[in-house]
């Protein structure tokens, strides 16, 4: 096959596409015709990162119900994850800890000047000696680069991912953190990204959502993020917005505009300009408390009695730190409900619980689930219903996402399958379909920010679009068909698979019969006849992994795989072939 052929398979590809406690009653799959294990595939796709070998029947042998109930709980045992994060230190530490530890760009200077390794404003010598001393300066004295802490991240990511018993909470933790954006790319926050998503996101996923809107705008990783920690009430200052420098006092709108754009009320829930300022006037003071050991104000506070504090209004929890000193405390206006003066901190919580609660988070929020969870263009019945029980449950989340799988809208044939994995839950999904090991996680993140999700460094508060055509185009799938060679061919360092293993060691007669069998293993309960007769194309052409690789220009260990006609090789193409394919990027 030509290379032509190649990027003629790719847009066929794209075009396929499309661009545009045991409850009571049984989940409603039966009225669409679908059989048990359809519908455990079907739940399965949309509530965890994908199917093992042999899940599907599990699923079926427990009850559909009973399942769906257990994710609900998130409460099953994790032995297995538990004792791959074991090395991971940094996972268990606190803010405190992390922020004396793993030092920013910011702390680093400050080192490097008390040594005397720079001056003031200027490195003195050649840039890469000064590198160095501060590498030995930090190793002496115990402090670890923020990419190491950035590293282990990403590889708990990766690894809770693939292998936790509890994938719906993980599924609904990559989904919040997502629509809560916060970058590691902002030198404020990045060190405080792993314990916003496990202290502020992943306790709360299936809790009421007020509650997760509040824990993430209290978490020092949002505070700093969107500027907000630096937001203060001071008279006759100007305004300050992103391109102010970070030591500007003044009124930051930054936050207050996107927890109404982005995180409740939507870009057309109704609020106004005058709305962003006054809610930015209700949070001033929200700030964070000062934990690295040099920081002139934590020495301030260790010196000051904390009931002297509490009298003056200021609140202390955790690293959230309320400054009544720094907070607007005139009489507001918002969304037409009337705040009194003097409501001090008291004050950012009732804002906060009255954007939780407005009807236009409530229908913007429940439209994001069943976008996420049914179709890029869910029915406004679904919506409907989902928003009734927002209502009626006080915005319990669990609750919404029950009344979603129970809902005919949720089990109609045309948006089985429609929606197109992210390269991250693409890349999961090949390993929990494969029972792959995977020893070296990052690896993992590497392929996923070649095909353009480079997660935790997404730099907008909007988090990564939720769409096909976001994901979908010739040169994004020439780089899935390009991971599923390397993955299944096992050239990915430190991924593992033993892919006879997955067909009880039986020899398929044939590739074709090989494709035939391992689409079935790997993308259980489905129609295979179009994609298969797409595929087998490239089954028969034995050069195929040189020529999607030239094509691609992306992968240097594809470029040199020399394939035999042997089983063992011939096997790894098709599993390939089949993970790079049009049916494997659906769920």
């Amino acid at each position: 096959m030509k290379f032509a052929k190649v990027i003629l398979f790719c847009l066929a590809i794209t075009a396929t596409f499309g661009f545009s406690s045991l409850v009571d009653d049984p989940i409603p799959y039966k009225k669409f015709g679908y059989t048990p294990q359809q519908a455990a595939a079907r739940l399965l796709d949309r509530f965890s990162f994908g199917a093992k070998p042999g899940q599907v029947e599990a699923v079926v042998s427990m009850g559909l119900e009973n399942w769906l109930e257990q994710q609900f709980a998130a409460n099953l045992p994790n032995e297995g994850l538990n004792k791959r994060l074991a090395a991971f230190k940094s996972l268990s530490l606190n803010n405190d800890t992390i922020v004396n530890r793993y030092l920013n760009a910011g702390q680093v200077i400050r080192l490097a000047t008390r040594k005397g390794i720079i001056n003031r404003d200027s490195i003195k010598g050649d840039p890469k000696e000064y590198r160095e001393q501060v590498r030995v300066i930090m190793e002496q004295e115990g402090y670890k680069p923020i990419l190491e802490l950035h590293r282990e991240l990403v590889n708990q990511k990766v690894l809770s991912a693939a292998y936790s018993n509890n994938q719906l909470q993980e599924v609904l933790t990559d989904f919040w953190f997502n629509h809560f954006n916060v970058s590691v790319t902002k030198n404020q926050c990045q060190q405080y990204v792993y314990t916003y998503e496990r202290d502020a996101i992943r306790p709360n996923v299936m809790g009421k959502f007020k509650d997760l809107l509040l824990a993430t705008a209290q978490h020092p990783a949002m505070l700093e993020y969107l500027d907000n920690a630096s937001s203060v009430s001071i008279k006759n200052q100007p305004r300050a917005n992103m391109a102010a420098p970070r030591n500007a006092r003044g009124l930051n709108e930054n936050y207050a505009r996107e927890v109404m754009e982005l995180h409740t009320l939507g870009v057309d829930g109704g609020y106004t300009q005058a709305d962003v300022t006054t809610v930015a006037k209700a949070l001033t003071g929200w700030t964070v408390m000062p934990l690295a050991k040099d920081a002139p104000a934590r020495n301030l506070l260790e010196r000051l009695n904390p009931a002297q504090l509490e009298r003056r209004g200021f609140v202390m929890k955790g690293d959230f730190l309320f400054r009544a000193d720094q907070h607007d405390n005139e009489a507001k206006t918002i969304l037409n409900k009337n705040f009194p003066a003097n409501g001090g901190y008291q004050e950012g919580i009732d804002v906060l619980t009255m954007l939780a609660e407005h009807p236009s988070t409530t229908k913007f929020i429940c439209t994001k689930l069943a976008t996420r969870f049914v179709s890029d263009t869910p029915s406004a019945s679904l919506i409907k219903n989902m928003v009734k029980t927002f209502q009626s449950t006080d915005g319990d989340i669990k609750a919404v996402l029950r009344t979603m799988v129970y809902d005919p809208a949720f089990w109609k044939k045309s948006v089985s399958h429609e929606k197109v994995k992210s390269p991250f839950e693409m890349v999961i999904s090949a390993v929990r379909a494969t029972n792959a090991q995977v020893i070296q996680p990052f690896q993992l993140f590497n392929w996923c920010t070649k095909m353009g999700q480079r997660f935790y460094y997404y730099q907008a508060p909007t988090g990564f679009p939720d769409r096909a055509s976001n994901w979908i185009n010739t040169g994004a799938l020439l780089n899935r068909m390009n991971f599923g060679l390397a993955f299944a061919s096992q050239k990915i360092p430190g991924v593992r698979m033993d892919l006879a293993a997955l067909n009880n060691y039986h020899e398929p007669e044939s590739a074709i019969d090989a494709l035939t069998v391992y689409s079935n293993i790997l993308l259980p309960q489905r129609d295979h006849a179009a994609n298969i007769k797409r595929l087998i194309p490239l089954v028969n052409d034995d050069a195929v992994e040189e020529k999607i690789s030239k094509a691609a220009t992306v992968d240097k260990a594809a470029e040199q795989m020399i394939l035999d006609k042997g089983t063992k090789n011939m096997l790894s193409q098709v599993v390939g072939i089949i993970i790079g394919s049009p049916e494997f990027q659906r769920k």
